[in-house]
């Protein structure tokens, strides 16, 4: 079932608050205890982190955790999670968070179902990750009716084959249009998902870059822009970080072998005068 407005509000805040956080390289446990004291009690995602902390505890996954709790997380949200916690996964913590956090702001403000759909299929493609489960997760999503989710099934075996605005633009009422002029029918079974705004986008991108079909989705239906796969700069790398790291571990250590001397823990090292 769909979740209030005011759940999707929460759940946002608690996938930005993650993802400012983890630069701080404290474990997750701490970020989502730290993250559930700002949740609204009102809400039911304090008790939903509670469970994810239980499990994440337990066996180390919150993507098990999220999978029990389908009835509050939507399996989209799950595939992305799984994704970035699979030991050879595309996808790392920083951009799932960032994703989920402007999927859960969508559907937060009336988000439509071609809006919807747009979005998670372009989160797919511009992180490589799997057409096959991803289309599977979408088509479990409740906010899908049989119709769409029937079609979204389909689609994974046609994607790779046919191109995406072939798809959108067979599926449209602006195709529906242009057949009736032409005295002709289509099948019983063949479903209008889209309407003709999106038929005309779809004809006009035909052959082309699917990057410029997304950005003239984006503009028109005005869903959320998915963010891009950030390259790594010279200052984002990692050697600095392991070097503090293993300094922290030589210290930690030291202290050790100097409580189990005689003498014990200098302290004075630690003391500082005055002023």
């Amino acid at each position: 079932m769909k979740l209030p407005r005011e759940e999707y509000i929460e759940q946002a805040y608690l996938f930005r608050s993650l993802h400012q956080r983890l630069d701080s390289n404290e474990p997750v446990q701490i970020l989502l205890a730290h993250a559930k004291e700002e949740i609204l009690t009102t809400t039911k995602l304090p008790m939903a982190i509670d469970f994810i902390l239980a499990e994440l505890n337990h066996c180390g996954s919150i993507a098990t955790a999220m999978q029990r709790m389908s009835h509050y997380f939507t399996p989209f949200q799950t595939f992305l999670i799984a994704e970035c916690e699979r030991e050879r996964g595309r996808m790392d913590m920083f951009m799932a968070t960032r994703l989920l956090e402007s999927e859960a702001r969508y559907r937060a403000s009336d988000a439509s179902i071609e809006g919807l759909f747009f979005f998670q299929f372009e989160v797919l493609c511009r992180n490589r990750i799997s057409y096959d489960k991803g289309l599977e997760a979408m088509a479990k999503d409740v906010f899908y009716d049989d119709i769409w989710r029937k079609w979204l099934l389909g689609v994974r075996n046609k994607i790779g084959i046919v191109d995406l605005s072939d798809l959108i633009y067979v599926h449209s009422q602006y195709y529906l249009q242009k057949i009736t002029q032409l005295d002709e029918s289509l099948p019983p079974d063949h479903p209008i998902l889209f309407d003709e705004k999106v038929g005309r986008i779809a004809l006009a991108n035909r052959r082309k870059e699917p990057i410029y079909f997304f950005a003239a989705l984006q503009r028109h239906l005005d869903y959320p822009p998915v963010p891009r796969v950030e390259r790594r700069s010279e200052i984002d790398n990692p050697i600095p970080r392991l070097i503090k790291t293993v300094e922290r571990l030589e210290m930690r250590v030291k202290l050790l072998e100097d409580e189990q001397r005689q003498s014990g823990i200098d302290l004075a090292q630690f003391m500082k005068k005055p002023g």
